[in-house]
């Protein structure tokens, strides 16, 4: 294992083993604290902690390592994963989750992450999932169609679930995805960016949500969906707006980590990075990034974030922040449980040991080169 592999490995544990060990224990509702500006998140952080650690963590999940330490770890974190999951969906355990409108709209946006990371890793949490959890499971996300989603990348939640569903049971509501992928089409703004609705908002809600889950959920919903070739023409374009929004992601990156701070939801950390995470992930990384050139990118970006003091409380937990603790940066929908969508910036670690995005020598990344006077081809829009 490469001392850059080893470090993501070790942050990621670190980030995720107190969500998985109290869930797989039936502890996490009396365990985690409850960081939030306003009352009632009780009622669903704990399933935004479950599904958001999962749809980062799968793709590890799901990859054999030749490492024995690391394989060790990996098998020891999907044992628990499982058992969280079957405490969710049980009726009977004290860490059941909310899927349904009891509460709010919530439950839908987790189960929708929840669904991610069983698209990301179907064997290691859904094959070897046990046959009661999978019934409940299943039960659980249909649950979440009595909810209504929002004009915006909240038709993805809906898809999403229809595709982990798809992937269960053989059968999902195709008209929930064919909605959300005709919108986002339409929604489509250019150079690789879409609107989170109607309108462009400067966020990194492409990242945290909408290019990720179009590439999945069209690749998971391919015989569905390709009614007269549609599937067929839609998939490269989704590609190709996903490859240049990572190439701009990549871009961003500072020559110390950091990244500007714009929009909502900062607090999500890495997890504003998906995109280039998912890209390096699929090797389908733009011209211009080689896998390197990501990996270095990406690990500044993960030191800035979670070696800031107070970026965990003395348990272990993530508190609300981008740099450190920094409550005033979370709005009233972000509570401990919404911060581990930050485990998203982790996918390559689906990316076997052995693979280049490991084993090539350090590269620097674009602003490393650009403000060290280094002459590179100047950038252009996609179009």
């Amino acid at each position: 294992m490469t001392e850059a592999r080893k470090y993501w490995v070790e942050t990621l544990l670190k980030i995720v083993n107190p969500v998985l060990a109290c869930m797989a224990n039936g502890t996490l509702k009396e365990s985690m604290p409850i960081e939030a500006k306003i009352p009632g998140r009780e009622c669903v952080t704990h399933l935004e902690a479950l599904g958001r650690t999962l749809t980062g963590l799968a793709p590890w999940l799901e990859t054999p390592s030749d490492d024995p330490d690391e394989e060790a770890m990996r098998i020891r974190t999907a044992i628990l994963a499982r058992q969280a999951i079957s405490n969710a969906v049980d009726p009977s355990s004290r860490d059941y989750c909310c899927f349904n409108d009891e509460h709010g709209g919530q439950p839908l946006v987790d189960a929708a992450f929840l669904a991610h990371g069983i698209i990301r890793a179907p064997r290691e949490l859904w094959e070897k999932l046990g046959e009661v959890a999978q019934n409940n499971l299943v039960v659980a996300l249909k649950q979440t169609r009595v909810i209504q989603s929002y004009r915006s990348n909240w038709l993805l939640f809906t898809a999403m679930v229809e595709a982990a569903l798809y992937v269960m049971t053989g059968e999902c509501d195709r008209m929930r995805a064919d909605y959300a992928l005709c919108m986002h089409e339409q929604w489509y703004k250019g150079d690789g960016t879409y609107g989170d609705g109607p309108n462009f908002s400067w966020d990194y809600y492409n990242s945290y949500v909408i290019q990720p889950m179009l590439l999945d959920m069209i690749r998971t919903l391919h015989p569905v969906l390709n009614r007269n070739g549609y599937a067929d023409r839609t998939e490269p374009k989704i590609l190709k707006h996903a490859q240049r929004y990572a190439a701009v992601q990549e871009r961003m990156i500072n020559r110390d980590g950091t990244f500007p701070v714009i929009g909502r939801s900062v607090c999500y950390r890495t997890g504003a990075f998906q995109t280039l995470a998912q890209i390096a992930l699929a090797e389908k990384l733009p011209m211009g990034v080689s896998p390197a050139q990501a990996r270095c990118a990406l690990t500044a970006v993960i030191k800035r974030c979670f070696e800031a003091e107070g970026t965990f409380d003395e348990n272990g937990w993530l508190t609300v922040g981008l740099c450190g603790h920094q409550p005033s940066l979370g709005e009233e929908y972000i509570s401990t449980g919404s911060l581990y969508l930050c485990t998203a910036g982790f996918l390559p670690l689906g990316l076997p040991d052995k693979h280049e995005f490991w084993s090539a020598p350090d590269e620097p990344f674009t602003s490393q080169k650009v403000w060290s006077g280094i002459d590179i081809p100047a950038d252009h829009a996609s179009h």
